[in-house]
């Protein structure tokens, strides 16, 4: 052992007066008992109950954070802390800081980033909101498991511990309680070595409302979630209304569609077509925003199955266009002879509308495609920062915020 300090247990803490002196007992008489080389850091968020005075004359290092919010806090805890490794958690005493090993355990064979889950441990009676256990926690962790293919079960766990360095050189930004959630999903993006522990939650002890609140903070953890799967918010449902739009609009180019007592007709095809164009913009959507997330590192690599977006060249998506409104030009010169057949007399809409409706729907697609291709070379021609210049940038851009 070095004589560098080995873990830092990190607390944020905002007027904790009431369990933070217990905390900071449990998590010494751990490092007592395993002989671990540690710190307690309290990274305060601008307490007005004393208990920077408190953690002082319990023992522990306090660093004051002036910016507000569970990110902030916690960025700057991790920041300042001295220990190869860090655990972090609530000083509301809802989790044991006495009982560590397993996270210690775990990040000493190697894992960069240490989740306790709460499922698995064990959640006392009255310590989670029924709708936390049930619906949002469970909802938000499968979310989180099924765009960033995670192994984590618990994202929402604020017991966890991680390899101090990898943690910042993922360049974590958030500054509100979805920091929670980035740190997990840009450790999976970036292939650090995750695991996950059982650990029990108890009732907190602080006899006043949580800083959480859930339908805003559920909001903002589902927000950020969305951001950073552009895949999910954008290609996956584009895809299905290109094929809906596409099928549908192909079944009822020739004439009506009979199901039953209902029957389709040029306005079902007029808004199978919107559909299919809808569609496409969404696509194109993912692709632009997936690489302007890589160019500025908020993503590590596009997404599957959009990587061919980045590579394709302006010409490429201009030719792409321009095949699209040579038959969609095409269609409207169709449309004119059939209506010069009439002598340019009245024609029954239903016939003349199978035409023009696909002819706009191809020129618009024209547009949106060639127009795209412009964006992904505006979005090329942008510097790739480094991961620490864009993380200063987005936390000074908070700080201007609050």
């Amino acid at each position: 052992m070095s004589n560098a300090l080995e873990l830092t247990v990190l607390m944020p803490c905002l007027n904790e007066a009431r369990t933070l002196a217990r905390c900071i007992n449990k998590a010494q008489r751990f490092f007592e008992h395993n002989n671990i080389r540690g710190e307690v850091l309290i990274a305060d968020n601008g307490s007005t109950d004393g208990s920077q005075q408190i953690a002082s004359s319990a023992g522990a290092r306090v660093v004051n954070v002036p910016i507000r919010g569970y990110g902030a806090a916690l960025l700057a805890g991790i920041q300042a802390a001295q220990g190869k490794f860090v655990i972090m958690g609530d000083s509301d005493d809802s989790y044991d800081f006495f009982g560590l090993s397993y996270f210690v355990q775990a990040l000493r064979r190697g894992d960069q980033l240490v989740m306790g889950n709460r499922f698995a441990g064990g959640i006392a009676p009255g310590a989670m909101p029924a709708l936390h256990k049930y619906l949002g926690n469970p909802l938000l962790s499968f979310v989180g498991r099924l765009f960033f293919r995670s192994p984590i079960r618990d994202f929402h766990c604020g017991l966890r511990g991680f390899d101090r360095q990898a943690i910042l050189n993922l360049g974590l930004v958030a500054t509100g309680m979805e920091f929670a959630s980035e740190m997990i999903v840009k450790a999976t993006l970036s292939g650090l070595k995750i695991s996950e522990v059982p650990t029990k939650l108890a009732q907190d002890g602080r006899g006043r409302p949580p800083h959480l609140r859930s339908w805003r903070d559920g909001w903002r953890h589902l927000r950020f979630l969305l951001i950073h799967a552009p895949a999910w918010l954008f290609f996956y449902p584009g895809l299905v209304l290109i094929i809906v739009g596409l099928i549908g609009s192909g079944l009822l180019f020739r004439g009506p569609l009979a199901l039953g007592v209902v029957t389709l007709d040029i306005h079902s095809f007029l808004y199978f077509s919107v559909a299919a164009c809808m569609g496409l913009q969404m696509v194109l959507l993912a692709g632009a925003t997936s690489s302007h997330a890589v160019q500025i590192n908020i993503l590590p690599a596009m997404p599957s199955g959009l990587g061919w977006m980045r590579r394709t060249t302006l010409e490429a998506f201009l030719m792409a266009g321009l095949f699209l409104f040579l038959a969609g030009f095409g269609l409207a010169v169709l449309s004119v002879f059939y209506w010069s057949r009439q002598s340019f007399s009245a024609i029954s809409p239903e016939f003349l509308m199978r035409v023009a409706i696909p002819s706009a729907a191809f020129m618009f697609a024209a547009g949106q495609v060639a127009t795209s291709g412009f964006l992904f070379e505006f979005i090329r021609l942008a510097p790739r920062p480094s991961k620490s210049t864009n993380a200063e940038l987005a936390r000074s851009q908070s700080a201007e915020n609050v």
